[in-house]
């Protein structure tokens, strides 16, 4: 086995999700991800831990997707309860391809992860990771070879976590306290937002692996402004392009696309809180320096923001938080490039300026 699989697999089980003896680890990975099932088979069992393997392959997902009447559906309780009795949850992407369901109507797509919603909260409340193998077929989307793809992953994935975390520290000081902040990038992105009352969270590879992002949930009717999303985004299946959405009183109001406007429509129309922001995301990771597509990648690219429609994260709203927390079946992260013509300002101060923190070295200081 190839060192580095073992060692992506020692990262998740030690770092990401601290597995200890008698925990019970649900692993969801499709036949692509085999490798990394096996290291970390390994690895579960040097902690005598209990694993066991949940797997639907796109195709099998795809025929579901098109058979099942959604309206018919009930959530399904025993995969809820598996969920639900376990102590971690690894989930591993590595798809041969990311345009499978892309034949599913959008609408469909949204009324069964309505089904779900109730089993992703069951995740939500373990100790859950998701990240990647580097399989051929999501090298290819990335337009990388398959060697140059994994060296990208692993590169990635087996940084130094303490390290990036005390580098990310600096930025949760600045926006934690924050009241507000303004995203500013070239001619067409000007948006606004509230945090006051809501958390920062510093994601070191505890739940995302790779981590590398800073990130909170803005005050659900307080955003106010346009933004143009520079990166394309798969949802449903199928690639938006040019994105544009404006927010009044924390509502999109109006939108566009360049390609696939309809994927986009569907999924702002998937329930109430689908068409406002959940989080509020800061990429950090210097290691991740081009688009993949692939969110688990390319929300983490330094000289990036992303915001995300729908669902906010209770660790940012806690339930004895003072902010309402938008509730959503959906979270669709989508990408502005912050590497030039761009500023991020907490309480009226630029914190970022074409890319660059205000703690490191190359900011420039703005013009009195």
């Amino acid at each position: 086995m190839d060192q580095r699989v073992r060692d992506h697999a020692e990262v998740i089980v030690d770092h990401s999700t601290d597995v200890q003896p008698n925990d019970d680890v649900v692993i969801r990975g499709n036949r692509g991800t085999e490798p990394l099932v096996t290291a970390l088979h390994e690895k579960l069992g040097e902690r005598n831990a209990n694993p066991v393997v949940v797997s639907r392959p796109q195709r099998a997902q795809r025929a579901f997707s098109l058979a099942a009447d959604p309206e018919a559906l009930e959530t399904p309780d025993h995969t809820a309860a598996l969920m639900e009795a376990a102590d971690v949850v690894i989930v591993i992407r590595g798809s041969a391809n990311q345009h499978e369901s892309s034949d599913v109507p959008p609408e469909r797509q949204v009324a069964l992860r309505k089904l779900r919603k109730p089993i992703q909260e069951a995740v939500l409340d373990t100790r859950w990771v998701g990240t990647q193998f580097p399989h051929p077929g999501t090298a290819q989307k990335a337009e990388m070879s398959t060697p140059a793809y994994e060296e990208f992953v692993y590169d990635a994935v087996t940084m130094d976590w303490e390290e990036q975390s005390a580098f990310q520290a600096q930025m949760v000081d600045l926006l934690d306290p924050a009241e507000e902040v303004r995203i500013v990038s070239g001619d067409e992105t000007d948006v606004r937002m509230s945090v006051d009352g809501t958390v920062t969270a510093n994601d070191d590879a505890r739940k995302n692996l790779p981590g590398g992002e800073v990130f909170t949930a803005p005050v659900p009717d307080s955003v106010e402004g346009t933004v143009l999303f520079d990166e394309p985004v798969i949802t449903r299946g199928r690639e938006v392009t040019g994105a544009k959405l404006t927010f009044t009183d924390g509502e999109v109001t109006a939108f566009e696309a360049e390609h696939n406007e309809d994927a986009l429509a569907a999924t702002l129309a998937a329930d109430d809180g689908a068409s406002r922001l959940g989080e509020l995301g800061i990429g950090m990771n210097r290691e991740i320096d081009q688009f993949t597509y692939n969110m688990l990648f390319d929300e983490k690219m330094g000289d990036t923001v992303h915001l995300a429609l729908g669902r906010a994260y209770e660790a940012n709203v806690p339930e004895d938080s003072p902010v309402e927390r938008n509730e959503s079946s959906i979270h669709l992260d989508m990408i502005v490039d912050m590497s030039e013509d761009s500023r991020i300002e907490v309480d009226g101060e630029v914190v970022q300026r074409d890319g660059t923190f205000r703690f490191e070295d190359g900011f420039e200081q703005p013009e009195p």
